[in-house]
């Protein structure tokens, strides 16, 4: 089960953060910055799979931005890390290019294809066109 997505850039700043556990929010801040410091500080050569405390982190690397994925230990690392692909290349799909800005600046529309993709720590859907679906629909009415 996933128990969480965060999305930070090389400073460490968060940029999404999506709980599918509940995680008091003094702990939480706690939790993410030492999950980032574990993430941001390994080497390109190192394994992307982690293990942390009572869970293990799957985390990718693309361009300034970090995705780290906190899953159970029963989880498959690699699935979990192609699901992290996939929701890269969605996002660049929707934005043509994503960057930093994009996540910052259209917040709503990267957790509804999060959401689309994750509901309640499980994965529900891979298929780009499905889950850019909600998204398309919203841009024709507002383009109308």
């Amino acid at each position: 089960m996933i128990k969480f997505v965060l999305m930070v850039n090389r400073q460490g700043q968060t940029r999404l953060s999506r709980y599918y556990q509940p995680v008091e929010l003094r702990r939480r801040a706690a939790m993410e910055a030492d999950v980032v410091r574990g993430c941001l500080y390994r080497k390109k050569e190192e394994c992307s799979f982690v293990e942390y405390k009572d869970f293990k982190l799957v985390y990718r690397h693309y361009a300034s931005l970090y995705v780290v994925v906190g899953i159970t230990e029963s989880e498959n690392e690699l699935s979990v890390y192609e699901l992290v692909h996939n929701f890269v290349e969605i996002l660049d799909k929707y934005f043509s290019r994503v960057s930093e800005l994009d996540i910052m600046f259209n917040m709503d529309k990267v957790h509804i294809i999060l959401d689309e993709m994750i509901q309640n720590g499980h994965v529900v859907e891979t298929n780009h066109t499905r889950i850019l679906a909600p998204l398309t629909a919203l841009d024709t009415l507002a383009h109308s």
